[in-house]
Protein backbone atom coordinates (compact mmCIF):
# COMPACT_ATOMS: atom_id res chain seq x y z
CA UNK A 1 0.00 0.00 0.00
CA UNK A 2 1.21 3.00 -1.28
CA UNK A 3 0.43 6.50 1.29
CA UNK A 4 -0.29 9.65 -0.92
CA UNK A 5 0.09 13.26 0.30
CA UNK A 6 -2.71 15.77 -1.30
CA UNK A 7 -0.64 18.82 -0.90
CA UNK A 8 -3.62 21.39 -1.13
CA UNK A 9 -6.86 19.98 -2.33
CA UNK A 10 -8.31 19.70 -5.53
CA UNK A 11 -10.91 18.74 -7.81
CA UNK A 12 -13.26 15.65 -6.61
CA UNK A 13 -12.47 13.61 -9.93
CA UNK A 14 -9.08 12.72 -8.93
CA UNK A 15 -9.55 12.30 -5.43
CA UNK A 16 -11.91 9.47 -6.61
CA UNK A 17 -9.70 7.91 -8.90
CA UNK A 18 -7.11 7.42 -5.48
CA UNK A 19 -10.16 6.32 -3.61
CA UNK A 20 -11.03 3.73 -6.37
CA UNK A 21 -7.62 1.96 -6.44
CA UNK A 22 -6.94 -0.40 -4.17
CA UNK A 23 -2.64 -0.01 -3.63
CA UNK A 24 -3.32 3.69 -2.55
CA UNK A 25 -3.91 5.44 0.55
CA UNK A 26 -4.46 8.80 0.60
CA UNK A 27 -4.70 12.20 2.94
CA UNK A 28 -5.41 15.58 2.17
CA UNK A 29 -2.38 18.73 3.54
CA UNK A 30 -4.51 21.99 3.76
CA UNK A 31 -2.22 23.82 6.21
CA UNK A 32 0.96 24.01 3.70
CA UNK A 33 3.15 26.03 6.07
CA UNK A 34 6.78 25.21 6.29
CA UNK A 35 6.60 23.69 9.91
CA UNK A 36 3.48 21.36 9.25
CA UNK A 37 4.88 20.37 5.91
CA UNK A 38 7.98 19.32 7.53
CA UNK A 39 5.82 17.84 10.19
CA UNK A 40 3.36 15.90 7.73
CA UNK A 41 4.85 14.74 4.51
CA UNK A 42 7.84 12.38 5.86
CA UNK A 43 5.46 9.63 5.91
CA UNK A 44 3.98 9.89 2.47
CA UNK A 45 5.97 8.09 -0.35
CA UNK A 46 4.16 10.07 -3.07
CA UNK A 47 3.12 13.66 -3.05
CA UNK A 48 0.48 15.67 -5.23
CA UNK A 49 1.59 19.30 -5.21
CA UNK A 50 -0.44 22.27 -6.38
CA UNK A 51 1.17 26.37 -5.72
CA UNK A 52 2.77 25.30 -1.79
CA UNK A 53 6.37 25.61 -1.52
CA UNK A 54 8.56 22.59 -1.07
CA UNK A 55 12.52 23.10 -0.44
CA UNK A 56 15.41 21.61 0.65
CA UNK A 57 14.10 22.46 4.33
CA UNK A 58 11.17 20.55 3.85
CA UNK A 59 12.59 17.43 1.27
CA UNK A 60 15.18 16.65 2.77
CA UNK A 61 12.85 15.16 5.97
CA UNK A 62 11.24 12.99 3.02
CA UNK A 63 13.45 10.26 3.46
CA UNK A 64 10.64 7.99 1.86
CA UNK A 65 9.36 10.23 -1.01
CA UNK A 66 9.66 8.40 -4.30
CA UNK A 67 7.76 10.91 -6.31
CA UNK A 68 6.33 14.67 -7.00
CA UNK A 69 3.54 15.08 -9.19
CA UNK A 70 2.46 18.34 -10.19
CA UNK A 71 -0.92 19.85 -10.70
CA UNK A 72 0.21 21.74 -13.20
CA UNK A 73 3.07 22.08 -15.51
CA UNK A 74 5.54 24.68 -13.58
CA UNK A 75 7.76 23.72 -10.82
CA UNK A 76 9.57 27.01 -9.80
CA UNK A 77 7.95 26.12 -6.56
CA UNK A 78 9.95 22.73 -5.81
CA UNK A 79 13.52 22.04 -5.41
CA UNK A 80 14.24 20.33 -8.21
CA UNK A 81 18.39 19.77 -7.20
CA UNK A 82 16.99 18.28 -4.25
CA UNK A 83 14.76 16.08 -6.30
CA UNK A 84 18.00 15.14 -8.55
CA UNK A 85 20.51 14.41 -5.77
CA UNK A 86 17.86 12.01 -4.46
CA UNK A 87 16.69 10.77 -7.24
CA UNK A 88 13.07 11.74 -6.72
CA UNK A 89 11.35 11.44 -9.94
CA UNK A 90 9.28 15.12 -10.93
CA UNK A 91 6.21 14.56 -13.06
CA UNK A 92 3.81 16.97 -14.41
CA UNK A 93 0.65 17.47 -15.94
CA UNK A 94 1.57 17.88 -19.53
CA UNK A 95 -1.90 18.14 -21.63
CA UNK A 96 -4.34 18.91 -19.00
CA UNK A 97 -4.36 22.80 -18.92
CA UNK A 98 -3.50 24.05 -22.49
CA UNK A 99 -7.02 24.07 -23.96
CA UNK A 100 -8.04 26.24 -21.04
CA UNK A 101 -5.11 28.48 -21.09
CA UNK A 102 -5.05 28.95 -24.81
CA UNK A 103 -8.66 30.08 -24.51
CA UNK A 104 -7.93 32.99 -21.06
CA UNK A 105 -5.37 34.49 -23.62
CA UNK A 106 -8.27 34.62 -26.27
CA UNK A 107 -10.61 36.24 -23.84
CA UNK A 108 -7.66 38.78 -22.83
CA UNK A 109 -6.98 39.70 -26.19
CA UNK A 110 -10.87 40.56 -27.45
CA UNK A 111 -11.50 42.28 -23.55
CA UNK A 112 -8.61 44.24 -24.35
CA UNK A 113 -9.00 45.21 -28.11
CA UNK A 114 -12.97 45.68 -27.50
CA UNK A 115 -12.69 47.79 -24.85
CA UNK A 116 -15.19 45.69 -22.89
CA UNK A 117 -14.62 46.69 -19.16
CA UNK A 118 -14.42 50.35 -20.57
CA UNK A 119 -17.51 50.44 -22.34
CA UNK A 120 -19.16 48.33 -19.59
CA UNK A 121 -18.26 50.73 -16.66
CA UNK A 122 -20.05 53.63 -19.25
CA UNK A 123 -23.30 51.81 -19.74
CA UNK A 124 -23.62 51.23 -15.94
CA UNK A 125 -22.42 54.85 -15.23
CA UNK A 126 -25.37 56.15 -17.20
CA UNK A 127 -23.47 57.64 -20.11
CA UNK A 128 -24.20 54.86 -22.58
CA UNK A 129 -22.98 56.38 -25.55
CA UNK A 130 -21.80 59.41 -24.38
CA UNK A 131 -17.99 58.60 -24.39
CA UNK A 132 -18.29 55.35 -26.53
CA UNK A 133 -16.42 57.28 -29.75
CA UNK A 134 -14.12 58.14 -27.85
CA UNK A 135 -12.63 54.73 -26.56
CA UNK A 136 -10.53 53.18 -29.24
CA UNK A 137 -10.75 49.30 -29.80
CA UNK A 138 -9.04 47.39 -32.40
CA UNK A 139 -10.31 44.08 -34.38
CA UNK A 140 -8.41 40.64 -34.53
CA UNK A 141 -8.49 40.10 -37.94
CA UNK A 142 -5.34 40.33 -40.13
CA UNK A 143 -3.17 40.92 -36.93
CA UNK A 144 -0.18 40.08 -36.15
CA UNK A 145 0.93 37.88 -32.99
CA UNK A 146 3.78 36.52 -31.83
CA UNK A 147 3.64 33.07 -29.88
CA UNK A 148 6.82 33.19 -27.63
CA UNK A 149 6.47 29.54 -26.53
CA UNK A 150 5.21 26.69 -28.40
CA UNK A 151 4.32 23.82 -26.57
CA UNK A 152 1.29 22.18 -25.90
CA UNK A 153 -0.39 25.49 -24.83
CA UNK A 154 1.11 27.59 -27.71
CA UNK A 155 -0.35 24.56 -30.08
CA UNK A 156 -3.50 25.10 -28.57
CA UNK A 157 -3.66 28.99 -29.17
CA UNK A 158 -2.27 28.90 -32.66
CA UNK A 159 -5.51 27.00 -33.90
CA UNK A 160 -7.95 29.87 -32.35
CA UNK A 161 -5.55 32.77 -33.71
CA UNK A 162 -5.96 31.48 -37.20
CA UNK A 163 -9.57 31.42 -36.09
CA UNK A 164 -9.46 35.20 -36.59
CA UNK A 165 -7.39 34.95 -39.77
CA UNK A 166 -4.74 36.49 -38.01
CA UNK A 167 -0.89 36.71 -38.85
CA UNK A 168 1.24 34.24 -36.41
CA UNK A 169 4.68 34.09 -35.98
CA UNK A 170 6.33 31.80 -33.42
CA UNK A 171 9.23 32.30 -31.17
CA UNK A 172 10.83 28.88 -30.12
CA UNK A 173 14.33 27.93 -30.57
CA UNK A 174 14.01 24.19 -29.44
CA UNK A 175 11.12 23.87 -32.18
CA UNK A 176 11.90 22.98 -35.85
CA UNK A 177 10.50 25.18 -38.91
CA UNK A 178 8.59 22.77 -40.55
CA UNK A 179 6.66 22.01 -37.24
CA UNK A 180 5.89 25.02 -36.80
CA UNK A 181 4.86 25.71 -40.71
CA UNK A 182 2.47 22.81 -40.08
CA UNK A 183 0.41 24.56 -37.53
CA UNK A 184 -0.05 27.28 -39.82
CA UNK A 185 2.77 29.68 -38.16
CA UNK A 186 6.09 31.47 -38.89
CA UNK A 187 9.20 30.81 -37.37
CA UNK A 188 10.93 33.74 -35.71
CA UNK A 189 14.67 33.61 -34.77
CA UNK A 190 15.22 36.77 -33.03
CA UNK A 191 12.20 38.13 -30.72
CA UNK A 192 13.52 40.92 -30.01
CA UNK A 193 12.96 41.56 -33.99
CA UNK A 194 10.10 39.66 -34.03
CA UNK A 195 8.37 41.47 -31.15
CA UNK A 196 8.63 45.30 -33.02
CA UNK A 197 6.16 44.44 -36.06
CA UNK A 198 3.64 42.50 -33.28
CA UNK A 199 0.53 43.79 -32.23
CA UNK A 200 0.22 41.23 -30.11
CA UNK A 201 2.53 39.08 -27.82
CA UNK A 202 1.80 36.19 -25.84
CA UNK A 203 3.88 34.66 -23.52
CA UNK A 204 4.44 30.88 -23.05
CA UNK A 205 7.91 30.16 -21.24
CA UNK A 206 8.99 28.64 -18.27
CA UNK A 207 10.78 31.41 -16.32
CA UNK A 208 14.51 30.65 -15.20
CA UNK A 209 17.44 32.73 -15.34
CA UNK A 210 17.55 33.46 -19.42
CA UNK A 211 13.63 34.70 -19.03
CA UNK A 212 13.99 36.49 -16.06
CA UNK A 213 12.84 40.27 -17.08
CA UNK A 214 13.14 39.22 -20.32
CA UNK A 215 10.65 41.80 -21.76
CA UNK A 216 11.90 44.96 -19.74
CA UNK A 217 12.20 48.94 -20.12
CA UNK A 218 14.48 47.99 -23.76
CA UNK A 219 11.75 45.88 -25.49
CA UNK A 220 8.75 47.59 -24.55
CA UNK A 221 10.16 50.88 -26.13
CA UNK A 222 10.55 48.86 -29.28
CA UNK A 223 7.08 47.90 -29.58
CA UNK A 224 4.35 49.14 -30.92
CA UNK A 225 1.98 52.01 -29.72
CA UNK A 226 -1.29 49.94 -29.99
CA UNK A 227 0.56 46.57 -28.67
CA UNK A 228 -1.04 44.05 -26.49
CA UNK A 229 1.15 41.94 -24.38
CA UNK A 230 0.06 38.64 -22.52
CA UNK A 231 1.03 36.89 -19.98
CA UNK A 232 -0.02 33.47 -18.72
CA UNK A 233 3.30 31.85 -18.02
CA UNK A 234 5.03 33.13 -15.09
CA UNK A 235 5.59 36.52 -13.51
CA UNK A 236 8.97 37.89 -13.84
CA UNK A 237 9.59 37.19 -17.26
CA UNK A 238 7.11 40.33 -17.89
CA UNK A 239 9.37 43.34 -15.63
CA UNK A 240 6.65 45.21 -13.89
CA UNK A 241 7.57 48.67 -13.19
CA UNK A 242 8.68 48.41 -16.58
CA UNK A 243 5.69 47.42 -17.89
CA UNK A 244 3.47 49.89 -16.08
CA UNK A 245 5.70 52.68 -17.01
CA UNK A 246 4.89 51.79 -20.70
CA UNK A 247 1.41 51.43 -20.16
CA UNK A 248 1.37 54.90 -18.43
CA UNK A 249 3.60 56.20 -21.42
CA UNK A 250 1.50 55.08 -23.90
CA UNK A 251 4.28 53.55 -25.62
CA UNK A 252 1.91 50.50 -25.47
CA UNK A 253 -1.76 49.86 -25.65
CA UNK A 254 -2.67 47.43 -22.73
CA UNK A 255 -1.32 43.91 -21.03
CA UNK A 256 -3.25 40.84 -19.64
CA UNK A 257 -1.49 39.03 -16.85
CA UNK A 258 -2.78 36.09 -14.96
CA UNK A 259 0.24 35.61 -13.34
CA UNK A 260 2.84 38.08 -11.18
CA UNK A 261 6.33 38.01 -9.66
CA UNK A 262 5.12 37.88 -6.05
CA UNK A 263 1.46 36.20 -5.69
CA UNK A 264 -0.34 37.51 -4.56
CA UNK A 265 0.77 40.54 -5.42
CA UNK A 266 1.68 43.50 -2.92
CA UNK A 267 -1.58 45.70 -2.49
CA UNK A 268 0.81 48.87 -3.61
CA UNK A 269 1.54 46.87 -6.79
CA UNK A 270 1.05 49.85 -9.20
CA UNK A 271 -0.32 47.47 -11.92
CA UNK A 272 -3.05 46.71 -9.78
CA UNK A 273 -4.77 50.22 -10.42
CA UNK A 274 -3.61 50.80 -13.71
CA UNK A 275 -6.98 50.92 -16.25
CA UNK A 276 -4.44 49.52 -19.31
CA UNK A 277 -4.26 46.20 -17.74
CA UNK A 278 -6.56 43.75 -16.86
CA UNK A 279 -5.97 41.00 -14.50
CA UNK A 280 -6.79 37.75 -13.31
CA UNK A 281 -5.66 35.48 -10.14
CA UNK A 282 -3.59 32.60 -11.51
CA UNK A 283 -6.77 31.59 -12.81
CA UNK A 284 -6.36 30.53 -16.72
CA UNK A 285 -7.05 26.91 -15.96
CA UNK A 286 -9.88 27.00 -13.71
CA UNK A 287 -11.93 26.16 -15.88
CA UNK A 288 -14.66 23.38 -14.44
CA UNK A 289 -13.28 20.81 -17.04
CA UNK A 290 -9.85 21.74 -16.92
CA UNK A 291 -9.55 21.43 -13.08
CA UNK A 292 -11.13 17.91 -13.52
CA UNK A 293 -8.80 17.18 -16.27
CA UNK A 294 -5.47 18.23 -14.11
CA UNK A 295 -6.78 16.09 -10.95
CA UNK A 296 -7.31 13.40 -12.95
CA UNK A 297 -3.95 13.92 -14.86
CA UNK A 298 -1.93 14.65 -11.80
CA UNK A 299 -3.23 11.33 -9.78
CA UNK A 300 -2.71 8.80 -12.84
CA UNK A 301 0.57 10.43 -13.13
CA UNK A 302 1.35 8.74 -9.60
CA UNK A 303 -0.55 5.69 -9.72
CA UNK A 304 1.58 5.22 -13.44
CA UNK A 305 5.05 5.67 -11.63
CA UNK A 306 4.49 2.92 -8.60
CA UNK A 307 2.63 0.60 -11.58
CA UNK A 308 5.76 1.19 -14.04
CA UNK A 309 3.53 3.03 -16.28
CA UNK A 310 4.86 6.32 -16.50
CA UNK A 311 4.33 8.24 -19.92
CA UNK A 312 7.47 10.12 -20.80
CA UNK A 313 6.33 13.37 -21.58
CA UNK A 314 5.26 13.76 -18.03
CA UNK A 315 8.48 13.36 -16.93
CA UNK A 316 10.58 16.48 -16.14
CA UNK A 317 14.02 16.01 -16.95
CA UNK A 318 16.28 17.01 -13.77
Amino acid sequence: MFKIGIVENFHKDGIKLLEDHPNFEYEIIDDVSKENLIKELPKFDGLTLRVAKLGSDVLSNCKKLKVISRHGVGYDNVDTNHLKKNNITLLITATGNALAVAEHVMYMMLSLSKGVTLYDSEVRSGNFKKNANKIETYELYKKEILIAGFGRIGKNLIKRCLGFDMKVNVFDPFIDESTIKSYGGKKVDNLETAIKTSDFVSIHMPLNEKTKNLIDAKILKTMKSNAIIINTARGGIVNEVDLDNALKSKIIYAAGLDVFEKEPPDSNNPLLKNKNVLLSPHSATFTNECKSRMSVETVQNIIDFFENKTKPYMIVKL
